[in-house]
């Protein structure tokens, strides 16, 4: 099996021993993202739709690194502070998917998260052929 580790300078740089994504055969296996505009180095979190789509579109930017798109992603682990606001995370989080062909999901509440954000989303995507 071959390992290759894919980052993306769009996206926030590793911040300890890891990599944004490590492609091991046709497997993309995303590190969790947070809402860090890489940018300015600034947390998007004036609300929780703004966080939302800043960690979806750090994970797109290193989908594009290895050549993916939302499309390839078979599975998603979504974990968040508060449940109440799942719908409204679950309403951006939709946005960038067909819902015919959305991936595998879970998303759970957890007691912190790195930075103190209110959402961290992590994928696996398949390379097609």
């Amino acid at each position: 099996m071959s390992k290759k580790i894919i980052n993306s300078s769009k996206a926030p740089s590793p911040v300890g021993p890891y990599n944004q994504s490590v492609l091991a055969g046709n497997t993309l296996y995303v590190s969790g993202q947070i809402a860090i505009d890489q940018n300015t180095g600034e947390l998007q979190l004036s609300d929780i739709e703004t966080e939302t789509h800043q960690v979806m579109k750090n994970l797109s930017f290193i989908l594009a690194e290895a050549g993916l798109t939302f499309d390839h992603v078979v599975k998603c682990s979504v974990f968040v502070k508060d449940m109440g606001m799942y719908s409204r995370i679950n309403a951006v989080y939709a946005s960038y998917f067909d819902e015919s062909t959305a991936p595998a999901r879970e998303l759970v509440e957890v007691a912190n998260l790195p930075k103190y954000v209110n959402v961290e989303v992590s994928c696996i995507a398949v390379l097609p052929g």
